[in-house]
């Protein structure tokens, strides 16, 4: 989350996707946050899929860690 969150505030610095360091979050965050472009089109050049993102990604960690306490209940 915290690479994602980054990624999109880079969008804030001009020339900051052509560097060595956008480059390589561009590899690890866009292929994960062109599903949600796909999906949900930008507003008035606002684009809200980040948002969806990071709900998803969210919703995701939440999963894991009830599926980790649970699995912990029934081996303990």
């Amino acid at each position: 989350m915290i690479l994602l969150m980054i990624y999109v505030l880079m969008s804030w610095f001009p020339g900051a996707y052509q560097s060595r360091l956008g480059q390589l979050m561009g590899r690890i965050c866009e292929p994960f946050l062109n599903i949600f472009y796909r999906i949900i089109p930008s507003i008035g050049g606002i684009s809200f899929a980040p948002w969806a993102a990071f709900i998803v990604l969210w919703l995701v960690q939440r999963g894991l860690y009830f599926l980790a306490v649970v699995l912990m209940r029934l081996f303990t």
